[in-house]
This record gives C-alpha cells, sequence and structure tokens, in this order.
C-alpha cells in the first residue's frame, strides 16, 4: 500500500500546474489531498478515473475553502464524511476510509494564522480530533492519519525556531498536542527512517526566495498507530513537486501477514 499526503491548495490550481501529469507516474496507489477548495462537480474528475482511481470528496460549506478528497486505487469497504463535530465536518476538513481491517484517516488541520480566533479553534479542534481518534482505536486499532496538521513538532522540523517560536504552528501548545499523539500510540513515519534536518513539506508563497532557499516547516505527516509500525516500508518527502506551496509525502506500507 503506496500512499500520499498532499496539501494541492486548490485542486484546479494543481490542475493547471501539471497535478494530472505527475498523477500519470503513478506516485501512490492512495492520495489524500487537503485544501481542495472545490466541490467534486466543479473539478474533471474523469480525469482520475481515467488514471484508474476511485474518489471520494468532502468540500466546505463554503465555497473556495478547505476541503478534503482521496484518490484510491484500492477500494475501499467503508467510507465516513466528517467526524461528527459540527464545525469541523461544516469546514470538510476529515475523511475516513477502511480498507480490510486498516482505517486510513485523511483530515486537514485548521491553522491559527488568522488570528486568536481561529487559534482557539484550533485548540478544540485538535482535542475534538484526539477523542475522536481515542474512541475509532477501540474498535479500529490499524490506523493511517494523513493530512496537513499545520503544526511542526521538533525544532528539526522548522528552518527558524527560534524565530518562529511565537508563531502558530509552532506554539508550545500545539508541539505538546503532538508529543500526547505519538506518546499514545503513533508514530512519525517519516522521522521513522529519516533523522535528519532540513527536510520540508511546506513554504510560504508570500516569499518567492524561501522554497529555493529550503527555509519551510514540516507540517505534513503520515502517521500510523502502533500495530501498523511493524508494517513500515519506507517514507519520503517529495519537494521536487511543486503544484502547490506545499509538497507530497509518501509513505509505503508492506501487505498485512494473512
Amino acid at each position: 500500500m503506496r500512499i500520499v499526503t498532499y496539501n494541492v491548495n486548490g485542486i484546479r490550481s494543481a490542475i493547471s500546474k501539471g497535478f494530472i501529469d505527475w498523477l500519470q507516474t503513478n506516485p501512490a496507489d492512495i492520495i489524500c489531498l487537503q485544501e481542495t477548495k472545490a466541490v467534486k462537480d466543479n473539478v474533471d474528475y474523469r480525469q482520475f478515473e481515467q488514471l484508474g482511481y476511485d474518489h471520494y470528496w468532502y468540500s466546505a460549506q463554503k465555497k473556495g475553502y478547505s476541503g478534503v478528497a482521496v484518490l484510491t486505487k484500492i477500494k475501499p469497504d467503508f467510507v465516513q464524511y466528517g467526524n461528527g463535530f459540527m464545525q469541523s465536518d461544516a469546514e470538510g476538513r476529515v475523511i475516513r476510509l477502511d480498507f480490510g481491517d486498516t482505517t486510513l484517516i485523511n483530515a486537514y488541520f485548521p491553522s491559527g494564522t488568522s488570528g486568536d480566533e481561529r487559534q482557539t479553534y484550533k485548540y478544540q479542534w485538535l482535542e475534538e480530533f484526539l477523542g475522536y481518534l481515542d474512541q475509532l482505536r477501540q474498535t479500529r486499532p490499524n490506523i493511517i492519519v494523513c493530512g496537513d496538521y499545520n503544526i511542526c513538532h521538533k525544532p528539526i522540523d522548522i528552518h527558524d525556531p527560534v524565530g518562529n517560536k511565537k508563531n502558530s504552528g509552532f506554539l508550545p501548545e500545539e508541539r505538546a498536542w503532538m508529543d500526547k499523539l505519538f506518546e499514545g500510540g503513533f508514530t512519525d513515519t517519516f522521522r521513522h527512517f529519516n533523522p535528519d534536518p532540513h527536510h520540508y513539506s511546506w513554504w510560504s508563497a508570500r516569499f518567492p526566495t524561501v522554497r529555493a532557499n529550503n527555509k519551510g516547516w514540516r507540517i505534513d505527516y503520515i502517521n500510523v498507530s502502533d500495530p501498523l509500525k511493524n508494517r513500515l516500508k519506507q517514507a519520503a518527502i517529495w519537494p521536487d513537486v511543486k503544484h502547490s506551496d506545499h509538497c507530497p509525502v509518501f509513505l509505503e506500507l508492506t501487505p498485512a501477514l494473512v
């Protein structure tokens, strides 16, 4: 099972920048998209179908905002739209797909960069989401959580930890939430394979030179619950794929033992 998570910052914009050509290279079996900024009928989704992907969309009620989607060559046994929290679901932030005994969650975590009100909601969302995961794990222990978390976990995950220590995305409370996630039985799959610095998945579009100079943030993750840890095969970040201010993050799992 090859999985990609990718905040496309507008699926129609990404398509205009060569996203379909990239899909033709068969980068993964399952591609989790965040910030689609579109409903399915606004997109020529036949292009995905022609490449062998089924597609599942959960869009925000507000036009041109947020939204998640999953393109998959593996047929899911079950799809759940939303996680049952009113504001999160109105913003189209979570979609769940089950493949056999494995559950995949594609989530677009809120950003707090627009002000205190959204930062407060971000903390609320994080606690709601952790409760959702804890409850789900009681019946579905094999969980993959893909998405744009909008949080850098450690100083190694951000190009300027000192200068950003008071900025949303690297605040102590956000980083403590990530500690709680990993201490509670999840693995950061990229760090499982890659302990080195200077690996990022997002670069500010406001400053065109930062991507060229690799002054980025690692805020996109594919994390797995502990029962899946022995199936981890490889993980990577692909900064040379450029349809967005983010880049894809990749994980490959070995097949489950029968």
